[in-house]
């Protein structure tokens, strides 16, 4: 019996190397960059890194990105100058663009149309409105020299907080113990396409019913219909305030939305109080294929170039 257990783990021992060789010479996993918080707080990743970021399980969207000296994805560096025509996008992994190889960004596509510019991309995975006032603040001395900044943002998941703090949970994903299970490419891809999952469900299942948590009451599901309010009312109040504590200059700020997705009210206020809007929601409506990933919610190529366009028609050098 102890010699059949030996050969069964001998062989799924063997098995998962194989996997692990495949996964490695057919590059199914993604390459994360290292992250870092600098000196002023701002949390980005360790600049000169270069990497493959990888979608889906067949590897559906394969691109390449490379973190600069300023620790953002770009193909050039930023050197703002007064002479320069320069334009700073600012916002998350919309902008970031780790879909597609960092040559044919955004920015680049700017650049393509509009050659007398420069367009710097400011942009990291799960920034949200804080976190992108907090780095104009940090890095004033280059936003001064800069013309125009355009700043991505999404009502309904960036306005969750009122104040800037480092979030720890996306800092923890660099700890020791998670540098050194990144080493293993099978790991990587599973987690990457799903496979962990259904485990990960179950003890978290096992962890509440441990807990014995409270099931929700008929009071707290008629409450539901006043919850939409009172968020937009909150996250209106949070917008309120980071503009108030990091300031927004209006001449040279614009804000990158899509009118269909924004609440009303929020919207309202904006225009009521001379707010620049870019609104590319009426591009992607008229767009004429596809302009997402399949396996990822991210724009494409074409949805990029879309949202290029739409910028680059703003934009007065």
């Amino acid at each position: 019996m102890l010699k059949l257990f030996l050969k069964i783990g001998g062989y799924l021992f063997l098995i998962l190397i194989v996997l692990e060789v495949l996964v490695r010479i057919f590059h199914l996993a993604k390459d994360t960059p290292k992250r870092f918080i600098d000196e002023a707080k701002v949390e980005k990743w360790i600049p000169n890194q270069k990497g493959i970021a990888v979608t889906g399980n067949r590897k559906q969207n394969h691109a390449r990105y490379r973190i600069n000296n300023a620790g953002f994805n770009s193909y050039q560096e930023y050197t703002p100058t007064k002479e320069q025509f320069e334009l700073a996008l600012v916002g998350d992994s919309f902008i970031q663009g780790f879909h597609q190889d960092y040559t044919h960004s955004i920015g680049k596509k700017i650049e393509n149309a509009l050659p007398a510019i420069k367009v710097y991309e400011y942009a990291y995975a799960g920034y949200d409105f804080a976190d992108q006032l907090h780095l104009i603040h940090a890095y004033k001395k280059d936003f001064d020299l800069i013309d125009q900044t355009i700043i991505y943002i999404d009502f309904n998941t960036d306005l969750l907080r009122g104040e800037y703090a480092v979030i720890q949970d996306r800092i923890a994903l660099q700890s020791p113990l998670n540098n050194m299970l990144k080493k293993c490419k099978l790991l990587v891809y599973t987690k990457s396409i799903g496979v962990l999952d259904p485990p990960k469900n179950l003890v978290a299942k096992l962890i509440n019913s441990l807990n014995k948590r409270p099931r929700a009451t008929h009071t707290k599901i008629k409450k539901v219909s006043h919850q939409k309010n009172n968020t937009i009312v909150t996250y209106l109040n949070n917008f309120k305030k980071l503009v108030t504590t990091y300031g927004f200059d209006k001449k040279r700020y614009s804000l990158l939305l899509n009118t269909n997705t924004t609440p009303k009210p929020f919207l309202d206020y904006l225009m009521a109080n001379h707010f620049k809007i870019i609104d590319f929601h009426q591009a992607l409506k008229n767009a004429t294929a596809p302009t997402y990933l399949i396996y990822d919610q991210h724009w494409n190529d074409y949805g990029r170039t879309l949202i290029a366009n739409q910028i680059s028609k703003t934009i007065i050098p």
